[in-house]
Parts: structure tokens; C-alpha cells; sequence
């Protein structure tokens, strides 16, 4: 499995980095079917700058419905119908309100898009905290951070690796179920040891690690002080980025 950082970045692009998407590929030879996680509202022009095919990208897994993490959606869609010529379905799976927000966002983006005519299907599956669904094996736990809709950390199995997401949230005991033991947690860091009402800081995250217990642990979402100060031992991550499991 190949894991590639196309956005690491918070709502405001701190560092100059892209907003939030990272593209998972579970086939050894790069020939299969991939997918996101998370979308971040730049993540077409990271798919362009690092090279990936967005006609391999089977499916998108969203953590929550902020535009920094699904608002990329719309023109991945429209990409699909107008530019790549892609012919296979896209399966969105998000929290609750997806399936409503997606096509509310499309019309505010490009109106008419969400009801155009295309040669692919777009399914959107609808996904509730405790009840895995059999799209690569992908189980949702309850997070804070308001998005107008649950937010959730992601626990996703595939090609014998599972790779965990915390989303955007403050501390809840969840995340320690949903990073147990992963191959490679991904982790909201926002900041060193600072609260910030629904976000998570390091300094409560390295002290609930050993409950945890991921293989590798990679902090993503950082604020500008957390960039300028990642900690030693883990993997900060960083736009490009490729990570094997």
C-alpha cells in the first residue's frame, strides 16, 4: 500500500500548504483502484501537481463537511465529466447530510453541475458512527468539531494494512479506538500544547500514544507554530509526501 500526502494543510493554508487529501493506493503495481480521503477544496490542483490519475480514484472518504475537507469534491466531479473523460462510478462516502450537501455545493460552485449529464455514476453513501460499511472496509467514530454535520475519524482496512484518520476534532476517547493499532495513524496536530476549542493539540495526543499504540503515527492539520516545532519520533507531514505500508 502507498500512501501520499496531497494536502496536509489547515482551513487558512498555513505554510502554504494544500487543504486536506490524502491518496491511498492499495495495489503494488499502482494499476488498481485508489482513493481519498478527504478533499479539501484544492485538492485538483494537488492531484495535478503530483500526478495522479483521478480516473483511478475509486472512492472518496470524507471525515467531515468543512470546505477545507470536501469542498475539492464539486471539481473532481466536474473534472471527471468535462477533462478526464472519466466512464467508471465515483463512491463518496461521508457522514450524514453528504448526500445533501455535495449537490448544494456543486450548484453554489457551477450552477447546473449537480444535475448535468455524465458518463459516470456518482454514489454517495451515507456512513453513521459503529456501522462499518463494505466499501474497503471503513468504520466512522464520533468526533467534536461542528461542520453542520457529524464529524467522524476514519478506520479504514485495505489490502491487509489499516490506516486510521482523526479528522478534525478536540480530544474524545473514540480516537483511541480508531487508531488502535493501525499500520498508520493520521493525527490532527494542531498546535504544541495549546488548547483550541475542537481541534486536538500534541501535548494531549503524545500523552494518550501508549493506549493507542499505532505503528507510525503522521500529525497532519498543523497551525504555523506547530510547523515551526514538530516533534521528534513521528512523521510531520508535508505536501508530496509518500508514505509505504
Amino acid at each position: 500500500m502507498r500512501l501520499q500526502v496531497l494536502g496536509c494543510g489547515d482551513a487558512f493554508g498555513s505554510g502554504g500548504r494544500f487543504n486536506t487529501c490524502f491518496h491511498v493506493d492499495p495495489s503494488a503495481g499502482g494499476d488498481g483502484d485508489a482513493f481519498l480521503i478527504d478533499c479539501g477544496a484544492s485538492s485538483l490542483i494537488a492531484i495535478r501537481r503530483f500526478g495522479v490519475d483521478p480516473n483511478r480514484i475509486r472512492s472518496v472518504f470524507l471525515t467531515h463537511l468543512h470546505g477545507d475537507h470536501f469542498g475539492g469534491l464539486p471539481w473532481l466531479i466536474l473534472d471527471g465529466q468535462l477533462v478526464s473523460g472519466r466512464t467508471r462510478p465515483l463512491t463518496v462516502v461521508g457522514p450524514p447530510g453528504t448526500a445533501e450537501r455535495l449537490p448544494a455545493a456543486m450548484e453554489v460552485l457551477f450552477p447546473g453541475s449537480s444535475t448535468a449529464e455524465r458518463r459516470f455514476a456518482v454514489e454517495v453513501v451515507e456512513i453513521e458512527a459503529g456501522r462499518p460499511v463494505e466499501v474497503a472496509g471503513v468504520t466512522a467514530f464520533t468526533m467534536r468539531h461542528p461542520s453542520g454535520a457529524p464529524a467522524h475519524a476514519l478506520r479504514i482496512e485495505s489490502a491487509g494494512r489499516v490506516v486510521s484518520y482523526t479528522g478534525d476534532t478536540e480530544w474524545v476517547e473514540d480516537i483511541v479506538a480508531a487508531g488502535r493499532g493501525a499500520d498508520l495513524m493520521i493525527a490532527e496536530g494542531y498546535t504544541v500544547e495549546r488548547p483550541v476549542k475542537f481541534h486536538l493539540d500534541w501535548a494531549t495526543l503524545k500523552r494518550r500514544l501508549p493506549e493507542i499504540g499505532p505503528k507510525r503515527l503522521m500529525l497532519t492539520h498543523m497551525s504555523p507554530e506547530m510547523i515551526a516545532h514538530p516533534p521528534d519520533g513521528y512523521i510531520a507531514a508535508e505536501d508530496g509526501l509518500v508514505v509505504a505500508l
